[in-house]
């Protein structure tokens, strides 16, 4: 059964009060409290929540919560999001020739796991333009050299336009992203990186863990910044390797942990559980 709730994200400065403000407010307009999560961040004197609450009986009609809300956050200072389960993101995902995330994301969603719509898919190569057609998701393929690069995100910008797009996910496309891009879809924008960031940034993470001889491997989902590899980060995993292994052996490991580590990200993300803050998240439960 289709879900019918509202999420708020929270972020203002630590003090008295907050929650039981929160929860006043929801109890004075007859919801039902579904989901309550928090942290609290001494170090930068921040609170941060999560709460989410049934919209059957809950006496402010939708379009009308933000204003009713208003004086209950700016009398706490609070940055906040408001978030309507009914409103699916519209997602685009990018590739270059690997397709195991992507074939790992088009599965997840036509199984049910992914709320959303994944509106297109581009790509730099035509690869997975087959796999596209099987799950009936558009696909268009846009080259991209050092001279046309800005001509090719152009076209990327007016797709996303186009499609209204809310969440754009890098499944192993492999061209670094104009400082324009990302200051467009500020984060917006899900990376899978290859490694357990911070090491091994850059390209051939496998090659380098193989030639420092690593005893674990790891990949890691981010949101992406201007400074490459250096974005908040959502979701990390590793798996053990020994000294038996070759790179083929580090690249085939490190894939199954890709497709769950950017999954995991995109899931998060479409569900309102993550919160940004000094270059980190709070991943709610």
């Amino acid at each position: 059964m289709m879900k019918n709730t509202a999420t708020l994200l929270i972020t203002c400065p630590d003090r008295k009060g907050l929650v039981a403000a929160i929860a006043d407010f929801l109890y004075s307009h007859d919801a039902n409290i579904l989901h309550a999560d928090q942290h609290q961040d001494s170090e930068n004197n921040l609170f941060l929540m999560r709460i989410e609450w049934d919209l059957n009986g809950f006496a402010i009609p939708v379009e009308d919560i933000p204003r009713h809300f208003a004086p209950v956050a700016s009398r706490f200072e609070m940055q906040w999001q408001l978030k309507l389960s009914a409103k699916k993101p519209q997602v685009a995902i990018m590739v270059s020739q690997y397709d195991h995330c992507l074939a790992d994301l088009l599965h997840r969603h036509q199984g049910g796991e992914l709320n959303c719509d994944i509106s297109l898919i581009i790509s730099n190569h035509r690869h997975t333009e087959k796999l596209a057609a099987f799950y009936g998701i558009p696909f268009h393929c846009i080259e991209v050299t050092r001279e046309n690069k800005a001509e090719a995100e152009a076209k990327q910008f007016a797709l996303f336009d186009e499609n209204r797009i809310d969440l754009i996910v890098l499944a192993r496309y492999m061209q670094i992203l104009s400082p324009d891009f990302v200051q467009r879809y500020p984060q917006r924008i899900i990376n899978i990186h290859h490694s357990f960031l911070p090491a091994f940034v850059g390209a051939r993470p496998y090659h380098r863990a193989f030639e420092r001889g690593v005893k674990l491997i790891g990949a890691t989902s981010h949101y992406v910044t201007e400074v490459l590899d250096e974005g908040p980060i959502i979701e990390q995993d590793i798996t053990r390797i020994s000294h038996r292994e070759q790179v083929e052996d580090l690249i085939q490991k490190g894939r199954d942990l890709e497709r769950i580590v950017l999954s995991r990200a995109v899931r998060w993300h479409i569900e309102s559980r993550i919160l940004v803050y000094a270059n980190k998240t709070v991943v709610f439960d």
